[in-house]
């Protein structure tokens, strides 16, 4: 037997370990697991019963909150409507509303001046007016040059 070990001894080194696995194995799960603790509350203690919390116990249901709905459609003012641009959505629509600007005529009409100040208000839409040729656009679009605008631009 000692010679068979001496020969393989990598195969003996590997035995052992497996049966080292297995006897930590065993012995580990023979652990206990640690006592349960009982839950106590100790700032509340002597505190006297939970208090009622009306606010949210007596609120109405959700359904009878009256949310207000956001359309996504384009601003219904009395200007133009600025999503006929290639590159203004409703979001910017909104924005550029808000901003006063309503109207093509306003925006065909803007300078460097009147782009660079416009573009520093439109938060992450920056660059879009130059980038997508807006102040061109407003132009062809206030003209009526409908064959014009969508030979550059594609169709309306």
């Amino acid at each position: 037997m000692i010679a068979w070990i001496e020969a393989n001894t990598v195969l003996a080194a590997g035995a052992a370990l497996v049966l080292l696995s297995l006897v930590w194995l065993v012995l580990a799960r023979r652990r206990r697991p640690a006592p349960r603790r009982e839950y106590r509350d100790v700032l509340s203690e002597g505190a006297g019963p939970a208090q009622r919390n009306t606010a949210l116990i007596d609120a109405p249901p959700a359904a009878a909150i009256a949310v207000p709905v956001v359309d996504s459609a384009p601003v219904a003012t009395d200007g133009d409507d600025l999503t006929r641009i290639k590159g203004l959505g409703p979001k910017l629509s909104r924005l550029l509303a808000e901003l006063g600007v309503t109207r093509f005529e306003q925006i065909a009409a803007w300078t460097e001046a009147d782009i660079a100040a416009i573009d520093t208000k439109l938060g992450a839409f920056a660059g879009r007016p130059t980038r997508d040729a807006w102040v061109e656009q407003a132009r062809l679009l206030v003209s009526g040059d409908a064959a014009a605008y969508e030979a550059k631009f594609g169709k309306l």
